[in-house]
């Protein structure tokens, strides 16, 4: 049964989020669609969306991790997140997200009324992560 599970490792320019080895499948958004990967599944390379990714286990509970973009690499045998940002549910600041949230809408709203075509694609990716992180937020075991 032990070849079953893999290794799952997500990594950020600002080191190591979250690294264990008793994965049996994760769910994540790519920009293909939405990917279910299993151990000795066919290696990929692949671009991540802003999304939640599960983390599946045989025992105990899911785990799941707010990825604001960036790649999966796949051997077979270990998944390695490369992502531009990315936290665990325990480690978001909910306050912080939902302000983020109504500062990016403001923002949108902003951008569309001065047809600001630069600043509504920046405002509407921030609204994304902002949500994202929201959405993750709600899994957190404390």
């Amino acid at each position: 049964m032990a070849d079953s599970k893999f290794k799952v490792t997500i990594i950020t320019p600002d080191g190591t989020v979250y690294n264990n080895d008793e994965a049996t499948m994760i769910i994540l958004n790519t920009s293909g669609g939405q990917m279910g990967i299993m151990a000795n599944h066919v290696p990929l390379l692949a671009s991540l969306e802003i999304s939640v990714v599960r983390i599946k286990h045989d025992e105990g509970e899911d785990e799941v991790a707010a990825v604001n973009g960036g790649i999966i690499q796949f051997d077979g045998h270990e998944a390695l997140i490369a992502a531009d940002s990315a936290e665990m549910p325990e480690r978001i600041d909910i306050e912080r997200a939902q302000n983020a949230k109504e500062r990016s809408e403001a923002a949108i709203k902003e951008a569309k009324s001065h047809h600001d075509n630069d600043g509504l694609a920046r405002a509407e990716a921030h609204l994304k992560r902002a949500i994202n992180r929201l959405n993750a937020s709600k899994y957190s075991k404390e």
